[in-house]
């Protein structure tokens, strides 16, 4: 070893060699060093030979830096994720991870704090790793080796990731922040069994290592994950309480990201608030459509863009699939949304197909309220058949959640999806030439589920509502008969449901499509295609359309008289007397006397309390009120009051109705105090069972309004 009485050291490079040299005695400085060089080459950099000493490798340290590869965005709005982000990387070892949808900003984000980590300390390393591949997390070690000059790093042979990893568990080495972006897939960081295999077999003579192995948990440093898949960010950061949802922007962030993306070009904000509900506040969906119109200029505005949104699914999917570029993203990933979700759907379709199947049933449901009981065994690869096991679907549901496909309720019962998701859903469906099977099984699906608008059934048919209403654009091929059947199945219950609700051009709309696909494929007799005819000869009659009312009812009566026995001929004709028409037309007299006509059938062949008797009792209590005949007219509502409420119940429409018309017949007669008692009766029953925005409810409570104003004047 070198004396301790040494002079300072000579400090020279040879190749990629460092040494110190330290010298004993005097002599020519040129001459040791030369003779230092050869000792070097001789013994191959590791000798104690004529008193000279050659130490370790001792390179000066690099300033730390960032290994970012995105510049700052300007744009950028600030989340929420910002702050949970310091909080948890605060912490000795932190680890965060930003879970959420392709698209809704994770990136950005990680960038963000990235940058704002250099900006509160130049003495922290910050460096950037993509994990969508083991090749590519590998590519971002190297990087971090090349920037920190790590001993060893530049070797041909080198093993990068223990160097770094081994770097970063150094704490002489500062302090430092790593983002692992894009860590979506869980087999590079935790390969299945034949991945361990084959690490083993790379590395024959070393223990296998997961990938994850080389992220450390070291005091000096902090982890940033960005991941789509919950269960690999929880993998990876080991706790669920690091975890941050990352949520689609709220209406001001998202409108504060569009104005700065397009400064005054942003115009109305009542259009530019229309534009990112309809782009449900998706970050890069956001910023897409600000590039498409900033890059057309003059020719697109705000306003055009929506229009063309909403033009047609064409038009749709054309802005949604357009990828104008943007630096502040990875040059390998699309900046499309839709092509970035389809990224994603594709990969659960090669690695765990059950989920993708339930993810293409659910995409067909209206987005919100999709109740698990329509769900289960409704997907799997039979067309009707059950999944192999009942746990199954929980795993499904998991997978879809887990990327944050779907949202599901507090107790698990109902499922939502965002709007772009569930439309990009569908898109990928359709260029997998999978759409129309899969309409199929959802239009035989609900009409299975969806019960005939009876009012015992109204709950369930509330709930599926907007189900069926989804249904509509379902439309089966032509060749697609039994699914025909079912799609028209569908629209009929469910207009009548609307009818009931007083949504008349829905019902409208539901019955006439109803009505022509039943006309093609069962005829104009079936009892089918009478009935739906039926419901929208009612639909017509609401709709002020006397005419085409009474034209498709008489068509219906005719209909029924040649294919039923009279009695149910009869029965069937309970809600729909001929005598509705005239009455709703103002023809009282005429209208009177047809339905003493029909009573007196219904009596003798139904009874005097059957449903049907009882509801003709009704319509003919109306006709008497509307001549002013108001004795009778009220002897006739109180005996279908009595009937109703014995048949019915006390809150059924029809029973209502017969204390509404009570009340008004009160008010004709001057008997004020029981007409108000009667109107506040119907009033709170209509609004529990209608709901106070339904027609019938409105015109009650205008009704009550009146009379109690003309108590007043009275006073």
């Amino acid at each position: 070893m070198a004396n301790s009485d040494a002079p300072p050291s000579e400090t020279y490079r040879s190749g990629s060699v460092t040494a110190d040299i330290v010298q004993q005695g005097t002599g020519n400085a040129a001459r040791d060093i030369n003779k230092a060089r050869r000792d070097i080459n001789n013994a191959g950099g590791d000798i104690h030979n004529n008193n000279i000493t050659i130490l370790p490798s001792c390179q000066p340290k690099s300033v730390p830096s960032s290994t970012v590869p995105f510049r700052r965005d300007d744009d950028f709005v600030t989340r929420d994720s910002l702050d949970e982000i310091q909080q948890i990387c605060a912490r000795p070892a932190g680890r965060a991870a930003l879970v959420g949808l392709g698209g809704v900003g994770k990136s950005q984000i990680a960038i963000e704090y990235a940058y704002q980590v250099r900006d509160a300390s130049l003495a922290t390393w910050v460096f950037w790793v993509h994990a969508g591949t083991k090749a590519r997390f590998e590519e971002g070690y190297r990087r971090i080796a090349e920037a920190t000059k790590m001993d060893g790093w530049d070797k041909p042979k080198a093993d990068v990731l223990r160097l770094v990893r081994n770097w970063l568990c150094d704490e002489s080495n500062g302090r430092w922040t790593m983002v692992v972006d894009n860590a979506d897939d869980a087999s590079v960081f935790f390969p299945r069994a034949q991945g361990i295999q084959a690490a083993k077999a790379a590395r024959p003579n070393q223990a296998a290592e997961l990938l994850s192995d080389f992220l450390p948990q070291s005091a000096n440093g902090s982890i940033v994950v960005t991941s789509r898949n919950r269960d690999v960010a929880f993998r990876l950061t080991g706790s669920y309480a690091s975890v941050i949802k990352v949520e689609p922007m709220g209406k001001d962030d998202a409108l504060a990201l569009l104005q700065k993306k397009l400064g005054l070009r942003a115009g109305n904000t009542e259009k530019a608030t229309e534009l990112l509900q309809a782009l449900d506040g998706m970050p890069l969906a956001i910023t897409q459509a600000a590039a498409y119109i900033m890059q057309r200029g003059a020719r697109m505005s705000v306003s055009r863009y929506l229009d063309e949104m909403r033009r047609s699914d064409h038009e749709r999917a054309r802005l949604l699939e357009q990828d104008v570029g943007d630096i502040r993203r990875d040059g390998r990933a699309s900046n499309s949304i839709m092509a970035t979700w389809q990224i994603s759907f594709e990969h659960m379709r090669r690695e765990m197909p059950t989920a993708a199947r339930l993810l293409s049933l659910m995409s067909l449901f209206d987005r919100q309220g999709i109740p698990e009981s329509l769900l289960r065994d409704q997907y799997g690869v039979d067309k009707y058949g059950p999944l192999k096991r009942e746990t199954d679907f929980d795993d499904d549901v998991h997978t879809l959640t887990s990327y944050s496909l779907v949202e599901m309720s507090a107790d698990g019962s109902e499922f939502e999806m965002h709007r772009l998701v569930q439309y990009s859903t569908k898109k990928w469906l359709e260029l997998s030439d999978e759409l129309e099977a899969w309409k199929e099984r959802y239009v035989v699906l609900m009409d299975n589920s969806y019960p005939e608008a009876r009012y015992g059934n109204w709950k369930v048919c509330r709930a599926l509502f907007p189900h069926a209403q989804a249904a509509v654009g379902c439309h089966p091929g032509e060749a697609k008969a039994k699914a025909l059947e079912a799609w028209a199945s569908v629209l009929y219950k469910a207009a009548w449901y609307a009818t009931e609700m007083g949504q008349y051009k829905v019902a409208h709309d539901m019955d006439a499509g109803a009505l022509e696909v039943r006309e093609a494929l069962l005829g104009k007799e079936h009892p089918d295609t009478l009935n739906t005819m039926i419901n929208l000869a009612m639909v017509l009659l609401y709709q002020i359309k006397y005419e085409a009312a009474e034209a498709m009812n008489r068509r219906a009566l005719e209909g029924f008289e040649k294919v039923l026995e009279k009695e149910d001929c009869i029965r069937r004709n309970s809600m729909h007397d001929p005598a509705l028409v005239l009455l709703y037309e103002g023809d009282y007299k005429t209208a009177e006397l047809i339905n003493w006509h029909v009573l007196e059938e219904k009596e003798k062949a139904l009874g005097k309390e059957c449903f049907s008797t009882l509801a003709s009792v009704s319509i003919l209590a109306s006709t008497l009120q509307l001549q002013g005949k108001y004795e009778a007219a009220e002897a006739m509502n109180r005996r279908a009051l009595e009937g109703f409420e014995k048949v019915l119940g006390k809150e059924h429409p029809l029973t209502l109705n017969s204390v509404y018309n009570l009340a008004l017949i009160g008010c004709r007669q001057h008997q004020h105090v029981d007409a108000l008692s009667l109107h506040e009766r119907a009033i709170s029953g209509y609004e529990h069972v209608l709901g106070p925005e339904h027609p019938t409810t409105v015109m009650c409570s205008k009704d009550y309004s009146a009379l109690i104003r003309k108590m007043q004047r009275k006073q």
